[in-house]
């Protein structure tokens, strides 16, 4: 008897040792899985941000134009071709004093238009 309850013991360890490593490797799978998802999700938003972004800067500009953050006369010239903001806008008494918010009138070149 002594030596069926020493197997029967032997046997349950081998068992136990055995669940125990099994639900360590599928805590490791979980993990990894868990991370490579999180990391496709930001990938995912930031390629949709970047779409998003570019769609925005090819937009054609409107005879209304809202001064965006970090924009100056210049670059929205530039963006827009219109080259006589200033002139156009009478409210605009200081070129170097453009904020964000600023509403002004655009008159695009034919040649912007074309983008």
């Amino acid at each position: 008897m002594a030596f069926s309850s020493k197997l029967k013991t032997e046997s349950i360890t081998a068992c136990v040792a055995v669940a125990d490593a099994a639900s360590w490797y599928c805590a490791i799978v979980l993990v990894v899985l868990i991370l490579m998802g999180s990391t496709r999700e930001q990938n995912y938003v930031q390629s949709s941000l970047d779409v998003r972004v570019n769609q925005l800067s090819r937009r054609p500009c409107d005879e209304i134009y809202v001064v965006g953050e970090g924009e100056t006369l210049h670059t929205i010239s530039d963006k827009c071709g219109d080259p006589f903001i200033v002139e156009q806008n009478p409210h605009i008494h200081d070129p170097d004093d453009v904020f964000p918010g600023l509403v002004i009138k655009i008159t695009p070149s034919q040649l912007a238009k074309s983008w």
